[in-house]
């Protein structure tokens, strides 16, 4: 079984959507003052799940600043924070989350932990697939990196040189590094674009995780098998 990070494993996505809002929401104040126009505000339910939620950082800053006509330069992993470049923005959104992350420290769900030590338990191989470049720190924050027999995050993706979701290939790797086939492996994820990546890479199970205001239905339109609100909702059971 292989488990998304960020709203899964750990409640998370909310502080990130709101480091991409108090990010997105300068830059695009900054970029309107110099240039005129309407200033939209980045919406950290809608925008956050349709255009970054799942994805890798660089990735999402893309796809979102593509959505509101907005094209700068990609750079590179090093730029600045204050660089106005896709790679600098996505820096500066880091910083955000690094920062909230050492002050206020990070929840795991009750229900995954308790999931994740019953497949431990049973002898289940159980990976861990994430966008993020911190899961590591993350899952140590919230004492639970040793519940994983194996870690693939935004790190190994980069050094890997694997494509972020909605490809599949890092919960292919996931997969792989717990010696599963994918045909026998069920996937954890409440990312639009993760849901996907688990239809498209052919695992036996996906199951969907609708918490708060998210739509099921978008979930299931995206490949979900099924769609939980939290993982008290699964249980497990032998079979001859």
């Amino acid at each position: 079984m292989i488990f998304d990070l960020d709203g899964v494993v750990t409640n998370t996505a909310a502080v990130h959507a709101a480091a991409w809002k108090t990010v997105f929401d300068a830059f695009l104040a900054e970029r309107a003052e110099r240039e005129g126009g309407p200033v939209v505000p980045f919406d950290a339910d809608g925008d956050y799940r349709r255009y970054v939620d799942g994805r890798d950082r660089y990735d999402g800053v893309a796809t979102f600043l593509a959505s509101r006509g907005v094209d700068i330069p990609r750079g590179t992993p090093d730029d600045p924070p204050e660089a106005e470049t896709v790679c600098g923005v996505g820096n500066r959104k880091n910083a955000a989350f690094v920062a909230h992350l050492d002050e206020h420290g990070v929840e795991a769900f009750p229900s995954t932990i308790a999931l994740l030590r019953a497949l431990r338990d049973r002898g289940t191989p159980r990976a861990l697939f994430s966008a993020s470049r911190n899961a590591r720190p993350v899952l140590r924050a919230a004492d639970a990196e040793d519940l994983f027999d194996a870690i693939v995050d935004g790190l190994v993706a980069e050094e890997l040189g694997l494509p972020g979701k909605p490809d599949p290939a890092i919960l292919l790797e996931a997969a792989r590094r717990i010696d599963a086939e994918p045909a026998n492996t069920a996937v954890v994820e409440d990312a639009l674009a993760g849901v996907r990546a688990g239809r498209d890479g052919g695992f036996g199970l996906v199951i969907g995780i609708a918490r708060g205001d998210a739509d099921p239905g978008a979930l299931a339109v995206e490949g979900a098998d099924i769609v939980v609100s939290d993982l008290a909702d699964v249980t497990l059971e032998d079979h001859p």
